[in-house]
């Protein structure tokens, strides 16, 4: 498996061959820096270091600039270890968007925006009562019934209920690309991605 750290730009949308409006998302793809190069012979397993964004230098400490330095780089902000990297790669290779072709597929793993504490209607997609007559004046968006009484006298695990919503890692498989724009390091991809506009996503290939 394949894969670059990108930064989620936006959503747009473009025409295909067929004059239909088709809605998708912008993401800067890269520059990469292989920063290790893992083996089984030292690490027990095969995998591939990559990093992306500059980081500040009054904010990498020693062991981050001895770290990137073995690659000849600057010190990053994200770094993503990818197992399984199909090809060889060298310490210090920079990877960008022609990595991946237009037409083909991949998935985006992201952090999807959180929604702090929501009630069950928003989390769950309850419907609630649906009328306001018959003394229903404030079950509108209630939860309803969690549980028996006498037995098993309690609330089961998994119960659909009020909580924190969003903030949690999702991927999004299967999303085409529509276009890539190697000078500027942009792909364009098919849909929706999780996560706000400036964070950081994975693309695996």
């Amino acid at each position: 498996m394949n894969g670059l750290i990108g930064k989620k730009l936006g959503m747009t949308s473009i025409f295909d061959a067929n004059g239909k409006r088709v809605a998708c998302t912008v993401i800067q793809a890269g520059p990469c820096v292989v920063t290790q190069v893992k083996n089984d012979s030292n690490d027990g397993y095969n995998a591939v270091q990559i990093a992306f964004g500059d980081k500040k230098q009054r904010k990498v400490n020693s062991a981050e600039k001895g770290h990137f330095s073995k690659a000849n780089t600057d010190a990053k902000t994200e770094v993503v270890e990818i197992r399984d990297w199909s090809g060889d790669v060298q310490l210090g290779t920079v990877i960008d968007a022609s990595l991946f072709e237009e037409g083909e597929f991949v998935d985006i793993v992201g952090t999807s925006k959180g929604k702090g504490f929501q009630g069950v209607v928003k989390r769950h997609g309850f419907s609630g009562v649906g009328e306001s007559t018959h003394g229903q004046h404030n079950r509108l968006r209630a939860p309803g019934s969690i549980g028996a009484c006498s037995f098993p006298a309690r609330v089961f695990k998994g119960t659909r209920m009020a909580g924190r919503t969003g903030g949690s890692r999702v991927k999004s498989q299967n999303l085409a690309i529509l276009k890539i724009d190697t000078e500027k390091n942009l792909v364009v991809v098919k849909g929706s991605i999780p996560g706000h506009n400036g964070s950081t996503v994975l693309i695996e290939k």
